[in-house]
């Protein structure tokens, strides 16, 4: 599946909704694990703020690529994001749309309040 990288130098970043797990099937609450390392995954709704326009993003990451303290509005950097584009049928209903995989998803907010070396 194609993979496209997502610049994130020019846009503000904050937590929209704290992790959450991620289920692989919700008729029976299977969690969501990582093909290629095993790891399970967690989503983040993020407040991605670039060119003067402002989207909410769901991410799909490793579990131990999240910060323990992402509280709304918590600034953070994401690294390695990538857009993946999607489609599928169900029922005779095609379905498209974009998911959003990153590496981590890190508060900036410890180092946006530790004070600065002279």
């Amino acid at each position: 599946m194609r993979q496209i990288p997502v610049d994130t130098s020019a846009a503000t970043v904050m937590v929209a909704q704290p992790p959450q797990p991620k289920v692989k099937d919700r008729r029976t609450g299977e969690r969501a694990m990582d093909a290629e390392t095993g790891a399970a995954l967690s989503t983040v709704d993020v407040m991605f703020a670039a060119n003067g326009e402002v989207e909410i993003l769901s991410v799909t990451v490793p579990e131990t690529g999240v910060s323990a303290d992402l509280a709304m509005g918590t600034p953070v950097a994401i690294t390695g994001l990538v857009a993946r584009p999607w489609e599928s049928e169900f029922n005779g209903q095609r379905r498209h749309g974009i998911a959003f995989r990153a590496v981590a998803v890190t508060s900036l907010a410890a180092s946006a309040s530790m004070p600065k070396a002279a």
